[in-house]
């Protein structure tokens, strides 16, 4: 009886590492889906966070072009205020048309000096 009990005792032992060695390769799998898995989230985590930091790159530059004052055209006119500065006359607002009687009148520089 002593040998029976031995041997159902070892029959049992097997039939534990049987279940034991089919957990183990269910949880290889798992660990090898959740690794996949993983990687596949870094890698789109990664692509996120470049795009996200493009898309901080263009709305900081479109603020810098905003917080910059749009340039205005020189255009014909600018040039005929200088033309009638250059002839002798105001083209500053107090004193506009009447003649220069001083070398030059530094509102008139200031206004023709402004940034365009």
């Amino acid at each position: 009886m002593m040998d029976r009990n031995f041997l159902e005792t070892i029959v049992a032992f097997e039939e534990q590492l049987k279940s034991t060695q089919e957990q183990f390769r269910a949880l290889k799998e798992f660990v090898a889906i959740m690794m996949e898995e993983h990687q596949t989230l870094q890698q789109e985590n990664r692509h996120l966070r470049e795009r996200l930091d493009a898309m901080h790159a263009e709305e900081a530059k479109l603020q810098q072009e905003q917080k910059r004052p749009p340039k205005r055209d020189v255009g014909e006119g600018y040039d005929n205020l200088a033309r009638l500065y250059q002839e002798g006359f105001h083209v500053c607002h107090p004193q506009f048309g009447s003649p220069r009687k001083e070398l030059d009148c530094m509102f008139c520089l200031a206004f023709l000096n402004k940034d365009t």
